[in-house]
């Protein structure tokens, strides 16, 4: 069955030009042209996706990918007019998982797509097979359990809400503890080959996964690499920390 994008859109031209690339890409597609209807749509279709424009008529999009993630992990990318930097951190301080600033090439947000839809349904896993493997798949570390087929995570027993994206970011980090990772390493691995977006929105992300994992003030899991990246520590210590 093909997967379902919702585009949340006033510009009836933006909506009808993505309509024709996403559905020659595969994709089912339904759109709302404001807030209220996006919103809705949402909680009845069910969407794998949702393409959201930050100005919209009544409740901006900054709004709306607040309510969708308040209740929904579906994936986020947003679309705005502005190139200001602010608007691009905020969206993705509330959970959005990519953006594209207007005007952009229909080609690349339909790769952009491809790379946050293959991420969500590559890094799932099968959640079969046997015990022993299961058990294998579920990292264990202080305060902090990360069940990879499940995409689940847990902080001091309580269970953690996390975007696609930022799941994806800790998974990796995860199992490989101590292993410095560059801004670029991250994009490669985790948007895909195909992002053509600027190092920031790692930064972004990381900060936001901080915020939901380190709620304890004695933890520390992620820590920067001046000037090269981030690694996991596996102890969760806040000793070296940055």
């Amino acid at each position: 069955m093909a997967q379902k994008i919702l585009i949340i859109e006033d510009e009836e031209g933006i909506i009808h030009l993505l309509n024709l690339y996403l559905k020659d890409a595969g994709y089912n597609v339904i759109a709302a042209h404001d807030a209220a209807d996006g919103l809705a749509l949402h909680a009845r279709e069910r969407p794998d996706l949702v393409i959201l424009d930050i100005m919209l008529p009544g409740l901006d999009g900054f709004e709306v990918c607040r309510r969708i993630r308040s209740w929904s992990s579906t994936p986020i990318l947003i679309l705005t007019a502005r190139g200001d930097e602010d608007d691009r951190i905020r969206g993705l301080d509330l959970g959005a998982d990519d953006y594209l600033v207007k005007p952009f090439s229909p080609r690349e947000l339909v790769s952009r797509v491809r790379a946050i839809l293959r991420r969500v349904s590559g890094g799932s896993g099968e959640g079969n097979g046997n015990q022993g493997k299961r058990e294998s798949e579920v990292l264990r570390f202080p305060g902090l359990t990360i069940d990879l087929p499940a995409r689940r995570v847990e902080v001091e027993g309580r269970e953690v809400a996390l975007t696609p994206t930022e799941f994806d970011l800790l998974a990796l980090l995860a199992r490989s503890p101590d292993r410095v990772f560059t801004r670029e390493m991250l994009m490669n691995k985790v948007w895909g080959y195909d992002y053509l977006g600027d190092g920031h929105i790692i930064d972004v992300h990381i900060s936001a996964l901080r915020k939901k994992i380190e709620t304890n003030p004695e933890r520390r899991y992620i820590k920067t690499v001046w000037r090269v990246g981030y690694k996991f520590d596996a102890t969760g210590l806040l000793k070296g920390t940055n």
